[in-house]
């Protein structure tokens, strides 16, 4: 079949400009009759080949309906950025370069921005220069590789090679985290041989935030996670004490900065990660406060030779470069070049711009949260950062305002449980959100609410 791709791609992208202009138009969630119109994607596969403009209006008329508007700015559901302009566009670079990121000789490219985004990531984020990074799909597989260095570097102090030798025989490593860590931590901890439940759990105070004072005493080997960004409150554990004292126990430390290691890049917020730099790794995401389309994020660790220990590979006709091969730092080998985006989102906001996307997100939290309290509903947690937590009343009151919140459409948050209380979390990440988005969807909010009561 001969495939005329000017026309394809022209087709492709007046499709894209058209939904992204009518983004704000349409309700934030897809309404129940878009999802049931998926269906129409469902068919037996086709004997034969289809035609690719045929097959791009199908997908656009039947999909982009059905679509949550999570780059617009109304979304405050999960966390979740919107994509900065530059990185979308530099995304749609990257599907027609199609570079698999996995060493010099498969893609230049790939090794050189890498390397030049991961020094601009360390640099606004204020983490050790010489650090290295694995670039991967968020920061479930971040915290994953920040966690495999530290085993990797744990049991090599104990004597042990845990990557040839595996964790039958091993050396005990004791892993430390807070009542209330983030549950993708368990999940890379569960598939690093850890366990999800071995672990010691430290108590955490009002905010989520892991007391000092309950800190265990430790011996042999041994890795603490911290917390730098609470995923319900936005609250930091008390990290220059915690990392301290830890490395006073010869023990690794490890920070899930999922959102909040952004903070430093902003200097109104950067004492909220006083100390940090002094941790072993980091895990954070790019998807989230970067803004980068999905999927990106980055684990940082201090020598990058443990990473390099963790995840290299050999084999004959591997090329061995004097350069950074990406392929000796991340879980994967095949795989895209997320670098792109990330390069050229921080080239389009550069260090001011940066700062100027975390502190905005943090002042509309600030916003939404005094709004609320003022029309008599209960914010949950300190409102240092971009999380806010809202009761409407008792759990089934909170939890039937959740969802007509949801509903109504004119924004969305997701409902979450805070320390045995049923909340509504509104999480302000994109770029994207205005002023005039903060009080439609705080009016909305207000409104649902007291038709409720």
């Amino acid at each position: 079949m001969d495939i005329d791709m000017d026309n394809l791609l022209h087709n492709a992208a007046e499709r894209a400009l058209t939904y992204l202009h009518t983004r704000d138009e349409r309700p934030v969630y897809p309404t129940p009759e878009a999802i049931a119109g998926l269906s129409a994607l469902d068919t037996p596969l086709p004997e034969r080949p289809s035609d690719p403009v045929a097959v791009l209006k199908l997908l656009d008329e039947v999909g982009a309906p059905a679509t949550v508007a999570s780059t617009g700015g109304r979304y405050f559901g999960f966390v979740t950025g919107g994509a900065l302009p530059a990185t979308v566009a530099a995304n749609w670079l990257a599907g027609a370069w199609d570079q698999n990121s996995f060493s010099l000789a498969s893609s230049p490219l790939a090794v050189a921005i890498e390397t030049i985004a991961l020094r601009w990531l360390l640099d606004v984020l204020g983490l050790p220069a010489d650090a290295g990074a694995a670039f991967v799909t968020g920061a479930t597989m971040a915290n994953f590789s920040g966690l495999a260095a530290a085993r990797h570097a744990v049991l090599a102090r104990a004597g042990w090679d845990v990557e040839a030798d595996g964790l039958f025989g091993a050396p005990p490593i004791t892993v430390v985290v807070g009542e209330e860590a983030h549950s993708t931590l368990f999940k890379a901890l569960g598939l690093l041989g850890l366990g999800r439940n071995r672990v010691v759990r430290v108590p955490v105070d009002g905010q989520g935030r892991m007391r000092a004072d309950a800190f265990p005493s430790l011996s042999g080997p041994a890795i603490v996670c911290l917390q730098a960004g609470n995923v319900n409150t936005g609250a930091f554990d008390p990290l220059a004490d915690l990392i301290a004292a830890a490395h006073a126990a010869d023990a690794w430390v490890h920070v899930d900065g999922a959102f909040g290691l952004w903070a430093g890049a902003a200097p109104a917020r950067a004492h909220l990660v006083a100390g940090v730099a002094e941790a072993d790794s980091w895990a954070t995401d790019l998807h989230k406060w970067l803004n980068t389309p999905y999927d990106s994020g980055v684990a940082f660790v201090r020598d990058p030779e443990h990473l390099r220990g963790a995840m290299s590979i050999s084999a004959a006709y591997l090329p061995q470069e004097p350069v950074r091969e990406p392929l000796a730092y991340t879980p994967e080998s095949s795989r895209r070049e997320r670098g792109i985006e990330i390069w050229a989102a921080l080239r389009s906001l550069g260090r001011a711009g940066v700062a100027d996307l975390v502190e905005r997100c943090c002042r509309h939290a600030t916003r939404f949260a005094e709004g609320l309290r003022s029309a008599g509903f209960t914010i949950l947690n300190e409102v240092a950062l971009n999380q806010v937590l809202v009761s409407f009343g008792d759990d089934e009151t909170t939890r039937r305002t959740i969802a007509a919140i949801q509903s109504d459409g004119t924004c969305w948050c997701g409902g979450t449980v805070w320390q045995g209380r049923a909340a509504m979390r509104i999480s302000v990440s994109s770029w994207a959100t205005t002023d005039e988005d903060v009080e439609r969807s705080l009016a909305a909010m207000i409104r649902v609410a007291r038709n409720l009561s």
